[in-house]
């Protein structure tokens, strides 16, 4: 008996010492995603250097974190909600690497281009509101994979199909303003490479609010509309 509840305390250990992993690579690309618009604001080159040497840590993490689940499913052999925990890490990893490539686009974009400083179309103010957002949203996320709570779930949905209504705004006004302005073509496209970027990591933070739905209520809510979300955050 003891050795079996000495084994158990050791799994758990283990399985919390990959979430908080997790929660330490969704850190590091929240403020990736923060650093890159704050170089748009400011042309800061430190900040741009930072975000692309975050994602070396990134991927490291990924790396380990990855070979750390593989372990545990060798040895382990989980079930249930184990299992379940394990298949939502793995696909976290993806969508917090995801975000921190688009993190790493943005300050690329920086590294040349200073936003705030442009007149007319490339103006930060909507780009600020979008990475605003969508930053909310993966924070919101996390809270609920550290927390393992279903509940605020459905609003990171909500928050995403706001972020895609923004970026459709983006889209048209930039239009306008390069059919009217062809002078404007250049750093309106940089404006929309960045929007869309933004627009990515909304989509992978929504991914991640899905995963811990599935992770809590063992319920598979890709695809589902709004209020199949809902339903299943509350059941």
């Amino acid at each position: 008996m003891q050795s079996a509840a000495h084994t158990s305390k050791h799994f758990d250990a283990e399985l919390e010492s990959i979430r908080a992993r997790v929660l330490e690579m969704g850190g590091i690309v929240e403020y990736q995603i923060r650093y890159a618009v704050e170089a748009l604001r400011h042309g800061d080159q430190a900040l741009v250097s930072r975000v692309i040497l975050d994602e070396a840590r990134v991927n490291q993490l990924e790396r380990d974190i990855d070979e750390a689940c593989t372990q545990v499913v060798a040895r382990r052999a989980p079930a249930a909600n184990d299992l379940r925990f394990l298949m939502m890490v793995y696909k976290t990893l993806t969508d917090l690497e995801r975000i921190g490539d688009e993190a790493k686009k943005i300050a690329l974009v920086a590294r040349g281009l200073r936003l705030a400083e442009r007149p007319g179309p490339a103006g930060l103010a909507q780009i600020q509101r979008v990475a605003t957002l969508v930053i909310e949203m993966l924070r919101a996320a996390l809270d609920g994979l550290a927390r393992l709570e279903a509940q605020v779930m459905p609003e990171v949905v909500r928050q995403d199909e706001e972020v895609d209504e923004h970026f459709k705004g983006i889209l048209r006004q930039l239009l306008t303003y390069m059919i009217e302005d062809p002078r404007t073509i250049s750093r309106s496209i940089d404006a929309i490479f960045v929007a869309k970027s933004l627009e990515r990591v909304g989509d992978h933070a929504k991914n991640i609010s899905e995963y811990v739905i599935y992770m809590t209520k063992g319920k598979d809510v890709r695809h589902g509309s709004i209020e199949e979300i809902e339903a299943a955050a509350k059941s």
